[in-house]
């Protein structure tokens, strides 16, 4: 390869990989097929079928520097594959490109690519703009692409999930509804950059994040921007059923930030620290892009600015 070509010259040179993780219900061959023979009009394409983390290691172990992997699935697919390159130590090393094919699809919505066709995003990428995103460093060590929540927002996707077997993406509407109603939130306190934030109650939920969709398209954070260098943060408070069932229906249109019980923020790191007889009891569990967490006392997150590389439409 000529060291003097250009970085686009340089990824339409090398052979894609695009990532089928063959163990998601989304990755039906015939959909394959055509995002591969989209992608095959202007260049080399490879195709890695993973069916598990290790597979997926391998496979992303073993693309050339400066190669575009593209992952090819739902949210779970995209983080999969951003997780796998940071631990690997190849987040700036790869260029990733999305071809959503989930039920959510919610940071193929921020970022702009069309999820309805899958070949006509494939085709996209080709001449898409390559930018650095930011990453939230979870205090165990792992990743968040997305978003991740805890309270009200962790009890609403065990809430959602035998609604959203029946009833798909407005499951999740239909599980913040009802934990919005029955939760009674928790005692603690929250710092964005080291600054305590004044809360007026228990704390409902606290949201941090990337993007600005979750649950299939509810705009949990919905100023958040992935290639800012700031952590999108709304912290909520409420005090009574009714006040907690309004902010899970505002929920469903972005409209949740916009009263007295809930404030924005924007930081480069979050610390929630849960007090009273919920941190007696182990603390709560939270979600992270999309996945339970384990109950904690204190759940942290800090922005890694820029820390991979990711193909997005060129108006984005």
């Amino acid at each position: 390869m000529n060291p003097t070509s250009s970085p686009d010259d340089q990824r339409a040179a090398t052979p894609w990989t695009v990532v089928v993780n063959s163990a998601a219900g989304s990755s039906e061959d015939t959909v394959v097929d055509a995002v591969v023979a989209a992608l095959q009009e202007s260049g080399e394409v490879e195709v890695a079928r993973t069916e598990d983390l290790d597979d997926l290691a391998e496979a992303l172990g073993k693309v050339p520097s400066g190669a575009t992997v593209v992952a090819l699935g739902g949210d779970g697919s995209l983080h999969a594959v951003v997780e796998t390159l940071d631990r690997l130590g190849r987040a700036r090393d790869v260029v990733v490109g999305l071809v959503p094919l989930g039920t959510g699809n919610d940071f193929a919505r921020t970022i702009g690519v069309d999820a309805t066709d899958p070949a006509a995003a494939a085709r996209a990428l080709r001449g898409a703009t390559e930018r650095d995103v930011d990453l939230i460093r979870v205090a165990d060590g792992s990743v968040v692409v997305n978003a991740a929540h805890v309270g009200v927002g962790a009890d609403a996707a065990v809430a959602a999930k035998p609604w959203k077997e029946r009833f798909g993406i407005i499951g999740y509407a239909i599980g913040t509804i009802f934990s919005g109603f029955s939760a009674e939130g928790f005692r603690g306190e929250v710092r964005v950059d080291g600054q305590l934030v004044k809360v007026k109650g228990r704390l409902l939920q606290v949201a941090v994040g990337n993007g600005r969709f979750v649950g299939g398209g509810a705009p949990l954070l919905p100023n958040a921007d992935p290639f800012d260098g700031r952590i999108d943060v709304v912290v909520s408070w409420a005090d009574t059923p009714l006040r907690r069932l309004r902010y899970a229906w505002r929920l469903r249109s972005g409209r949740h930030t916009q009263g007295d019980d809930a404030e924005p923020l924007r930081g480069t790191r979050v610390v929630v620290t849960v007090k009273g007889s919920t941190a007696e009891d182990g603390g709560i569990r939270g979600n992270s892009d999309g996945e339970l967490t384990d109950p904690a006392t204190e759940h942290a997150w800090t922005l890694e600015p820029g820390a991979w590389r990711l193909l997005v439409p060129s108006a984005t």
